[in-house]
């Protein structure tokens, strides 16, 4: 039986609080997009208004004109403690990998760089089981090492509802609150929560986005789903995959395990 979203937000809530309280510093990654804003709406919830820990964006410079503007518009109404992270540029990236892979491969770096720097031994990230076929090994506490690699054959258990928040010294945890959810659970809890969200994910002369990423290695796809309604509608009968407009996905087999192995969201 497919969880209802009432069960789907109290596991999320727990998650968040266990977190805060087990697991310190900590700090959230937060890329504007549906899955990460829903999280924040969450966060708020489990905190009474307050987000008490770093919303960090991994900026490459390179995100759609609207998500910058959507970030603003928020950072100012919900008073969010945002911390914008330069990423470096692509030219500092392993030659070696496909160029959308590379150009994906900023956002790592950025946060390896935020992670030596700030030691953070928690980053909750809004990333979902159903999203992509790598994902679907994750645990919601998840262990990092020195390198920041992720190694999912060695993942610990987690049963109960009860997870390992110690990790050894220089590695951190990946936080994992909405691990459970769907991309319809994501769009249905935005609509009975009215959460805003960037007006890309609608449907404009027969196009939107399903996923949002740089603007150099993510395009829409084919839509006319202009609302919520319709998305929920469409989510129903499309083959589509969610990350059809993730370039990067596409560039080369092994190129999104790559990236997961060395420490992308």
């Amino acid at each position: 039986m497919h969880a209802s979203l009432d069960d789907l937000e109290s596991e999320s809530i727990y998650i968040l609080r266990e977190a805060y309280n087990g697991v310190h510093p900590l700090a959230m990654l937060w890329s504007m997009g549906k899955d990460s804003t829903a999280l924040l709406w969450l966060v708020r919830k489990a905190f009474f208004g307050r987000v008490p820990f770093p919303l960090v964006l991994l900026d490459t410079g390179m995100e759609l004109p609207e998500v910058y503007e959507f970030r603003d518009r928020l950072m100012q109404e919900w008073a969010l403690p945002v911390i914008n992270e330069a990423c470096p540029p692509e030219s500092e990236m392993d030659p070696s990998l496909p160029p959308a892979t590379r150009a994906a491969m900023r956002k790592t770096a950025g946060l390896k760089n935020l992670l030596q720097r700030e030691k953070y031994r928690g980053i909750i990230v809004g990333i979902r089981r159903d999203e992509q076929g790598l994902r679907a090994k994750e645990r919601v506490f998840s262990p990092r090492t020195l390198d920041g690699a992720w190694d999912y054959k060695d993942q610990p258990a987690e049963l109960w509802g009860q997870y390992q928040t110690e990790v050894p010294d220089g590695c951190h945890l990946r936080i994992h609150p909405l691990l459970n959810w769907s991309e319809q659970d994501i769009w249905r809890y935005t609509q009975r929560e009215n959460i805003p969200c960037v007006p890309l994910y609608f449907s404009k002369n027969g196009q939107r986005y399903r996923s949002l990423g740089e603007k150099n290695i993510t395009f829409p796809v084919s839509s006319n789903a202009a609302n919520i309604d319709d998305i929920i509608s469409e989510l129903a009968v499309t083959r589509i995959s969610e990350r059809a407009g993730r370039t990067m996905d596409s560039e080369a087999e092994d190129s999104f395990e790559i990236l997961r192995t060395r420490g992308y969201m």
